[in-house]
């Protein structure tokens, strides 16, 4: 699939079809839904059906969250609909918000066993991952690889680790905020979630980040690693790092106050990336 250089990332209630026209219209290729979209991809089909030519994404479906055999009728139904627009990312989630969560690897394998069995392609799907493990099997069931949360650094190495042709889109949190202050206190507020989960704490420790920057929501140094902040120009040099390091698509996720008109962020960042 092509899914262009940039996209962009949100959950479901701020991913609605006025923004994702708007966002087509700037010219990023991809939409990806967060925030574990459920089983019937109904969500997918609002945007696919907004847009014309925009590739729309999970990032990802929650394995314990939605049954492989639904998610794969799902897939076929929006395939009928839109062919070849849409990429299915599903990932095992967070071991703090399953109670259920044990063997997650082998989950993962039994999981891609049956959307193998369902006929979802795959060239057509792809998976979370951080850990060099699963890195491994993104490439080698899957298109590719999901990175959320990540550095130019980590991006490097799960290139390295996937080798060539092979799908390494990374997420990226941004705000368009030129006070450092007032951008890291955004970034800040959104970073504090993620340090009560372990996938991503383990992960920050991989990337040389120690426990002193999990504490107070996060040290300045850590919050301005996850999120890149400054001018349009500035930020598009941080995103840009990404490609440098090995990715083929960096999914964008613009922070900002709830209510935020964020189509305009992302018209003036997409006259500068390039």
């Amino acid at each position: 699939m092509e899914l262009g250089r940039y996209g962009i990332w949100h959950a479901g209630h701020h991913h609605g079809p006025e923004l994702a026209a708007g966002l087509e219209r700037a010219g990023y290729g991809t939409l990806w839904l967060g925030g574990s979209p459920e089983a019937g991809l109904r969500d997918a089909e609002v945007l696919l059906a907004a847009t014309s030519s925009v590739a729309v994404g999970t990032s990802i479906v929650n394995i314990w969250k939605s049954p492989a055999a639904e998610v794969a009728a799902s897939y076929h139904r929006l395939e009928d609909e839109h062919p070849g627009r849409f990429l299915l990312g599903v990932g095992i989630g967070h071991r703090e918000a399953t109670g259920e969560y044990r063997s997650p690897y082998r989950t993962i394998v039994g999981y891609l066993d049956e959307l193998d069995d369902a006929k979802v392609p795959e060239d057509r799907r792809a998976l979370a991952a951080l850990g060099p493990k699963v890195l491994q099997l993104s490439g080698a069931r899957t298109a590719g690889a999901l990175p959320y949360l990540v550095t130019p650094e980590h991006t490097r190495e799960a290139r390295r680790i996937l080798g060539g042709g092979v799908l390494l889109a990374p997420g990226q949190a941004i705000v368009l905020e030129t006070d450092p202050e007032i951008a890291r206190a955004t970034g800040r507020d959104w970073l504090e979630r993620y340090l009560q989960l372990s996938n991503y704490t383990t992960n920050f420790q991989r990337l040389g980040f120690t426990a002193e920057d999990f504490a107070n929501g996060g040290s300045d140094r850590l919050v301005d690693a996850m999120v890149l902040h400054g001018s349009a120009v500035e930020v598009a040099t941080g995103l840009k790092a990404h490609l440098d390091a090995g990715a083929d698509h960096v999914a964008i996720q613009q922070l900002g106050h709830e209510g935020i008109d964020l189509l305009p962020g992302y018209e003036a960042l997409a006259t500068v990336l390039g």
